[in-house]
């Protein structure tokens, strides 16, 4: 019946007719049935899961063309030719039905090519834009995404299609190759020198109307959008505009993580974005935030990873000229030979971040991708984190909050039983006490956290190891005297360059800073080294004297005296609060130990030792001025009157970390609040309140 109803149409003289009818015998189709009008081959491009929306969307992408009026009473077709075919429909109705399916077999053979990860394939069928519809980037719902029926779906199955194209981009599928040749494709393994950041780095954000120093970069520069295939972004303030003008939706796919107060919410968020944009919603548990600011960028042949302290956001990224803030990058090669690909092992970095994006509900097949890249620069960085919720599994409350610090801090080494110095660099301050300072600086020390619970609740007994009797604490006075908090008072937010209108993520509460349990011999006047810029950034920095019974030390890393100053610095999304690092307790229900967060948080630990300096050259000579320094600092605050060197005593200890590539934002010493004979008090966001 197909033929006669080929022949008759023939008969009525309506060539396309005839030619979309022989395509579709040619390829097994029915020829009967008719097809929205569209790229012919948008499935062989599309590998995800997403092939019906983007059909959807394809005849608002590719028009259909005019065309004149129909010789024959017969069906027409919806569409006309593409361009430059119209002038060949004689020829190709000429061809016989063996040259027709070997035609089809090669285009088979071409899209599972593709689906095999074949770069050439690759490269060749997205280099034919006709072939791929160009996506609408507006946040206007189509007619058809507004028409389809929302349903209610967990944050973390949101992104399960999505995670086939991470895997597909990052891993990909081991053709079917020779023995011979599987084992030349390894000697293919992206080159270290090709990465930008293969070792690490930490930079500033541009700000504009600054110089360029070197230490700073746009986030054009960090996201590369020429480039960028995959990203996975999330953050607490979002400008949705701004962002989409810095990725190209037509190459680039995102999954968004965020906050979402409701299913409601997240039908809504869903409904409303571009068909390549996925959401992955993070489980709150109760009151709190989702403020980590985790970026996952996929490029063809590496993985880069960026823990920012800003918002995705204009003003965040220095675009204004008032804000600025910081962020780690480092960017890990892909493997590429796939016995070595199913072997690898995860760092303690890597193996903390999968537990953190596995939590936030991310697939487990895009998290199991990550395996694809090789982590073994991570060594030397720690991963923090905290997550929203309750934690009362041992092998899970000593992994987030300020628990997870402490045991971040022991597993690279860093412990210390000897006095530390801690800077604390926030944007937003708590209801803070001696209580939260004593937990993160003895998590510094790579505490988990029971030397604070033990000092807080004197009834409390621990068996075996973790008897109290081997701990010694320190009363709040000697802790106050080694912890310093920057944060800016109400003149310097005044002064600078965005004055009042450019301080409203900048928190704290006068209620706070007026409790008899608030710290206030703690906190110093935080003041950019870019003057007029104020800044969003949440860094610690931790300093002690490397001693000949220090771990490190006696492992045989690094070099130097034993009386050089060592340490590390957090860098991440985190701010001085209990929201924000946690607090452990003794669940009533089960009488175990809980950590309990209501943010979600996360950060990387940077070590100051040799391994780490020189990374970046404008630090070089910053090392040896460093190491010369260290052992002429005069006495100062927090001393022990010992004589020996001390760490708080000058503004050059920050040497000490830009040797090793973290540039530390702030002008040193910083004014402790009073201190001069000034009513100086800091910066209130709500100045009514309390």
């Amino acid at each position: 019946m197909a033929d006669d109803f080929a022949a008759h149409l023939n008969g009525g003289e309506d060539e396309d007719e005839a030619m979309r009818i022989a395509i579709a015998m040619s390829l097994g189709e029915d020829p009967t049935q008719r097809h929205s009008p569209g790229p012919a081959v948008v499935a062989a491009i599309d590998l995800t899961a997403d092939d019906d929306d983007d059909e959807v969307a394809a005849p608002a992408a590719v028009p259909p063309k005019p065309r004149a009026p129909p010789k024959s009473t017969a069906p027409q077709p919806e569409v006309a030719p593409a361009p430059g075919t119209a002038s060949s429909l004689s020829a190709l109705l000429g061809l016989d039905r063996k040259k027709m399916e070997e035609e089809r077999l090669a285009r088979l053979k071409k899209r599972k090519a593709a689906e095999l990860g074949d770069p050439a394939v690759d490269e060749a069928t997205t280099s034919r834009p006709q072939q791929r519809p160009r996506i609408d980037q507006t946040r206007e719902p189509s007619s058809a995404a507004a028409a389809k029926p929302v349903t209610s779906v967990p944050g973390h199955l949101v992104i399960q299609e999505w995670a086939s194209e991470f895997e597909r981009l990052s891993k990909g599928r081991a053709p079917e190759v020779k023995p011979q040749k599987r084992a030349a494709s390894a000697a293919a393994t992206t080159s270290m020198s090709d990465l930008p950041f293969p070792k690490g780095v930490v930079k500033k954000t541009w700000a504009r109307g600054y110089p360029r120093t070197g230490d700073d970069i746009k986030i054009e520069e960090v996201l590369q959008k020429d480039k960028l295939e995959l990203a996975v972004l999330s953050s607490y303030q979002w400008d949705d505009e701004w962002l989409m003008s810095k990725i190209d939706l037509t190459r680039s796919k995102l999954i968004l993580v965020a906050f979402a107060a409701d299913e409601a919410q997240k039908d809504q968020m869903e409904v409303n974005v571009p068909i390549r944009i996925r959401f992955c919603f993070p489980p709150m548990h109760g009151p709190g935030a989702m403020h980590s600011k985790l970026q996952l960028l996929k490029y063809s042949d590496y993985l880069r990873i960026v823990v920012p302290t800003g918002n995705l956001v204009p003003y965040d990224w220095g675009e204004t000229g008032v804000m600025e803030n910081m962020m780690f990058i480092i960017d890990l090669p892909r493997i590429q030979d796939y016995e070595r690909r199913a072997s690898n092992k995860l760092t303690a970095f890597g193996e903390d971040l999968t537990y953190f994006l596995t939590a936030q509900g991310m697939d487990d097949k895009l998290v199991e991708s990550l395996k694809n890249y090789d982590f073994s620069e991570t060594s030397r960085y720690g991963f923090v984190h905290s997550i929203a919720g309750g934690h009362q599994e041992q092998d899970t409350w000593r992994r987030t909050g300020y628990s997870g610090l402490g045991r971040a801090v022991s597993a690279l080494s860093l412990s210390s039983k000897d006095p530390i110095e801690v800077d604390f660099v926030c944007a937003s301050l708590g209801a803070i006490n001696d209580s939260l300072l004593k937990a993160l600086y003895y998590a510094c020390q790579g505490d988990l956290g029971l030397k604070e619970y033990e000092s807080r609740t004197p009834g409390a007994s621990r068996k075996g190891k973790d008897a109290a009797s081997t701990r010694s604490t320190c009363d709040s006075t000697t802790i106050r005297d080694h912890f310093r908090v920057y944060f800016p008072s109400h003149d310097t937010v005044m002064r600078s360059k965005g004055g009042r209108n450019a301080a409203g993520t900048i928190c704290f509460q006068p209620r706070w800073w007026h409790s008899p349990t608030f710290p206030r011999e703690v906190l110093r006047d935080y003041q950019s080294t870019r003057k007029g810029l104020l800044m969003h950034t949440k860094m610690m920095f931790v300093r002690r004297r490397r001693s000949s019974s220090s771990p490190q030390r006696a492992a045989g890393a690094g070099a130097g005296p034993p009386e050089e100053p060592e340490g590390f610095a957090y860098l991440g999304s985190a701010n001085l609060s209990e929201s924000a690092w946690g607090r452990l307790v003794k669940d009533r229900g089960s009488g175990r130990l809980k950590m309990t967060c209501r943010n979600w948080e996360c950060g990387v630990l940077i070590q100051t030792d040799s391994r780490n300096r020189n990374r970046n050259p404008a630090a070089a000579a910053a090392q040896e001025e460093a190491t010369t320094t260290a052992s002429s600092l005069s006495s100062g605050a927090g001393g022990s009157g010992s004589g020996k060197p001390e760490l708080d005593s000058s503004s050059n200890w920050n040497r000490l970390f830009e040797s090793c590539g973290v540039p530390v934002p702030m002008e040193l010493p910083g004014t402790p609040y009073g201190e001069d004979g000034s009513a100086r008090t800091p910066w209130f966001f709500l100045p009514t309140v309390g």
